[in-house]
């Protein structure tokens, strides 16, 4: 785990500033270990001896070490921090760019709150590690092997005394370091149930307010945040616990180290400037203490957050099979051999399914929800990895291809479309990024959007508002339809893409898939069966597979499952 997180402060900015913090933060130790000693030679000598002219020397000296001393800490207060914001950067890049590879089973188990909250609240406070842990750790070292040897050279027994209390502050912090690291986790865990709970009430706010569930959204909420407060509370119990015990033995230490200067002095064992210079010594001496008693509550904090981001980043991604290729010029044949699908070991929900389609085709799936048809879509792309069988593009298991060359080559519009935070002319962009203004507008005629997004007074740099909440459905929709327009592949998946639209929005949108589907090979799966008539074949998918094949009226003739289903939809 620390070697894992020492590896943040391998890259070369961060590691030239870490170099000159740790170099500035001995400089400060240094500088502090002087003041007793120069207060020690003018108690016991200068005074004395009224030599003035020394004494106002060390003192313009011992101011000078002071403005240098402003100077190492500035470096240390703004550097140090920005160092720990840069590696604070550097793990929130790494686990963004891991989530991007992960598979969608892994999204399927995890809320989108809980994911938001690991990429930002459980690092804040690696920061304040990366920045004070190091620097802590080693001027409080400095500090009190310094301290230790200059207070030896002025009376060893009296420093063996303070020093003796050293075991006993390491054994408390030992003690309820565990309790700390239990109780640190429990909150992160916490607060990514609160962050979800939000994430996931705000998302639905329309839904909420349609059917007057304040009081059960407010319900959910206080539940989630009264597990937080309640672990909160655990943590700062375990913290006073360990402040008050820590404490507590730094008093002990002020009163023994009076007793037993004051016991010296009076015996004669040490003179006045040695007592003096003793005293300011515990000072320095009780100044590393506390340091490292408050490295203790920010190394649990910070590396409890640097546990949860470890988690994420051991979790297996996506990974192309050894010997993997890129596709290249697809014609679009696709044929699966035998597959069998399942989310989990107890239900199968696709077994051993058989079928071709010919390249330029379309193929429509319908059946009863439940059969698996948009599963079936998913595992084309490769989104889920079939358990058994193979899945074939121009007769090569799509195994062999590179999964971003093959997701390259299938569009693919669903009936919930997303939208991102952003103008109409990014969302479209993001069918293919390197794409002209003009192919933008291209794609957008194509799908029939063009004079929507002109007439708007911003045109293609229109905000959308967070998930396309200012586009009706079929704006969206048709917005979608552009982005797989622009991104032309030679695959089209369309899931359902026309079953949330009113009668007149859905035949704006079937001619624009319609186009979509010139000259490619089509996957259809839908609902409405008016909207497949046309189609090259129709597979009727159920629990039990595969059980009828043909065209339209082939299907009807054989008054099936899948004239039941027609026929359904038109009864009067």
């Amino acid at each position: 785990m620390i070697k894992r997180f020492l590896q943040y402060y391998k890259p070369s900015k961060i590691k030239r500033i870490f170099i000159i913090d740790m170099i500035c933060a001995l400089v400060v130790a240094v500088c502090d270990l002087f003041y007793p000693m120069i207060t020690r030679d003018i108690i016991n000598i200068y005074v004395p001896n009224r030599e003035y002219r020394l004494m106002i020397t060390w003192l313009i000296a011992l101011a000078l070490i002071y403005i240098l001393k402003l100077a190492l800490n500035y470096y240390i207060t703004y550097y140090g921090h920005v160092m720990g914001v840069m590696m604070q950067g550097n793990m929130r890049r790494d686990m963004f760019e891991h989530l991007q590879d992960l598979p969608f089973v892994f999204f399927d188990e995890n809320k989108t709150g809980t994911l938001s909250s690991r990429i930002i609240n459980d690092l804040m406070d690696i920061s304040e590690l990366a920045h004070h842990g190091p620097e802590d750790l080693f001027i409080s070292l400095v500090m009190l092997v310094g301290s230790f040897l200059l207070l030896s050279k002025i009376n060893l027994p009296l420093a063996l005394i303070v020093f003796s209390i050293v075991p006993l502050l390491i054994f408390v912090a030992m003690k309820l370091r565990i309790r700390m690291a239990d109780t640190f986790l429990e909150t992160r865990v916490t607060i990514g149930e609160v962050n979800a709970t939000i994430e996931n009430s705000i998302s639905g706010i329309r839904v909420s307010k349609a059917f007057g569930n304040k009081e059960k959204e407010l319900e959910k909420f206080d539940k989630n945040n009264s597990k937080f407060k309640q672990a909160r509370k655990k943590a700062y119990k375990v913290m006073a616990s360990f402040y008050v015990g820590s404490s507590f033995i730094l008093d002990i230490l002020n009163i023994l180290v009076l007793s037993a200067g004051a016991i010296f002095f009076y015996r004669g064992w040490i003179n006045f400037g040695d007592f003096a210079a003793f005293l300011l010594y515990v000072g320095n001496f009780l100044s590393p203490i506390r340091k490292l008693v408050n490295f203790v509550e920010q190394y649990q904090s910070g590396i409890s957050g640097f546990k949860r981001f470890v988690e994420i980043m051991d979790t297996e991604v996506e990974t192309d099979e050894p010997g993997a290729r890129d596709i290249y010029n697809v014609k679009g044949d696709i044929k699966f051999k035998d597959v069998t699908f399942a989310y989990d070991k107890n239900k199968e929900v696709l077994t051993d399914i058989s079928f071709n389609i010919e390249a330029g085709k379309t193929v429509a799936i319908v059946g009863p929800s439940g059969g698996g048809k948009t599963t079936l879509c998913h595992l084309i792309p490769r989104f889920y990895e079939a358990k058994k069988g193979e899945i074939c593009i121009d007769d090569i298991n799509i195994k062999d291809f590179t999964r971003r060359s093959l997701r390259k080559n299938i569009g693919i519009v669903q009936q919930d479309v997303f939208l991102f935070t952003g103008t109409i002319y990014e969302n479209i962009q993001c069918g293919r990024f390197d794409a002209t203004r003009e192919e933008v507008y291209k794609a957008a005629k194509s799908a029939n959007i063009h004079d929507f997004i002109m007439s708007l007074p911003d045109g293609y740099d229109t905000y959308v508002g967070e998930r396309g909440v200012k586009l009706s459905g079929g704006q969206k929709q048709r917005i979608a339809i552009a982005r797989v327009f622009l991104k032309n592949p030679p695959i089209l998946i369309l899931d359902e893409a026309t079953s949330a639209l009113d009668n007149v929005t859905e035949q704006l949108i079937q001619q624009s898939l319609e186009k979509l589907a010139e000259g490619r090979t089509t996957i259809v799966v839908a609902h409405r069966l008016s909207t497949i008539k046309n189609a090259d074949e129709i597979i009727v998918l159920t629990d039990k597979g595969i059980e009828e094949k043909g065209k339209h009226e082939e299907l009807l003739e054989k008054g099936g499952i899948y004239a039941k289903l027609y026929n359904s939809q038109f009864v009067t």
